[in-house]
């Protein structure tokens, strides 16, 4: 979609800190994070929110879930948040569905 920063990042048109990528889903840091540990799981394809999903989309909620699960295994977090901000009354900022992998509290185990 024209315009939305989610997916020009997934484009590569703009440049952000990606941690893992691959056919369907990019990951990156949070260029404002809310936790030592914050990283952005984006499906490449526009969706606006979880709201907007259809039943083709099943895979890639369960996807985005384990693939955050992942990252947080690589860095060595113990305990950590994963949240989905639906809609501008849910906290939704940018209208690209997003993952959010938060962490790192006890420590700083950003790598």
């Amino acid at each position: 979609m024209d315009g939305c920063i989610f997916c020009k990042i997934a484009k590569k048109e703009i440049p952000a800190e990606i941690i893992f990528e691959n056919e369907g889903i990019i990951v990156f840091k949070d260029i404002k994070p809310s936790a030592p540990v914050h990283y952005l799981a984006v499906p490449k394809e526009h969706i606006e929110s979880i709201g907007h999903l259809k039943d083709n989309h099943k895979e890639i909620i369960s996807e985005l879930i384990f693939i955050a699960k992942m990252q947080a295994e690589r860095v060595g977090l113990k305990g950590y948040k994963l949240v989905f901000n639906v809609g501008r009354d849910g906290g939704q900022i940018v209208d690209h569905l997003h993952l959010h992998l938060l962490g790192g509290w006890a420590k700083n185990t950003d790598k």
